[in-house]
């Protein structure tokens, strides 16, 4: 099985210009945990995930402080949770996205896109066509398509 077989080619993404907000708006409204970010040929500069915003809201200067038995943590960053999480709307998608972005390309073999997926810890997977977005494979793709007799099994509901 090769990656054009299981990937989805109706790609939610976001521009290299977009905000973080916009990202987040289209993040809730498709229910995905992650956004390709293209310029205007659409090729790949960088994803977005959810990762990514949580480490932006997150504490962000703290210094541990501590022995095998005890630890203190002072925070650093003054401003709060909810002045971290406003702060971030504004930035520009590439501020927080990653711009090393694991690919892999239409003829790829789904065993190993799994492998790498595994290994690298990655929800999904941008399948390109000549440096271009063409697709995206997530995890249940890869889950769905290799047990596609469970899968329809369950259509059916006749287990």
């Amino acid at each position: 099985m090769k990656a054009h077989e299981i990937m989805n080619n109706q790609v939610v993404k976001v521009k290299e210009q977009d905000s973080v907000y916009l990202c987040i708006k289209k993040m809730l409204q498709y229910n995905i945990s992650g956004l390709p970010v293209v310029n205007e040929r659409n090729e790949l500069k960088a994803f977005l995930s959810d990762g990514d915003i949580m480490r932006a809201v997150g504490k962000t200067n703290e210094i541990v402080l501590g022995t095998l038995l005890y630890a203190d943590v002072f925070q650093i960053d003054p401003k709060g949770f909810e002045e971290r999480a406003q702060e971030i709307l504004t930035l520009n998608v590439m501020e927080i996205a990653q711009k090393k972005v694991y690919t892999v390309k239409l003829d790829e073999e789904v065993e190993n896109i799994t492998t790498a997926m595994a290994k690298q810890k990655i929800k999904q997977l941008p399948v390109e066509r000549n440096g271009v977005l063409v697709g995206m494979i997530s995890r249940g793709d890869v889950i769905r398509n290799t047990f596609k007799s469970i899968n329809e099994c369950l259509k059916k509901s006749v287990c």
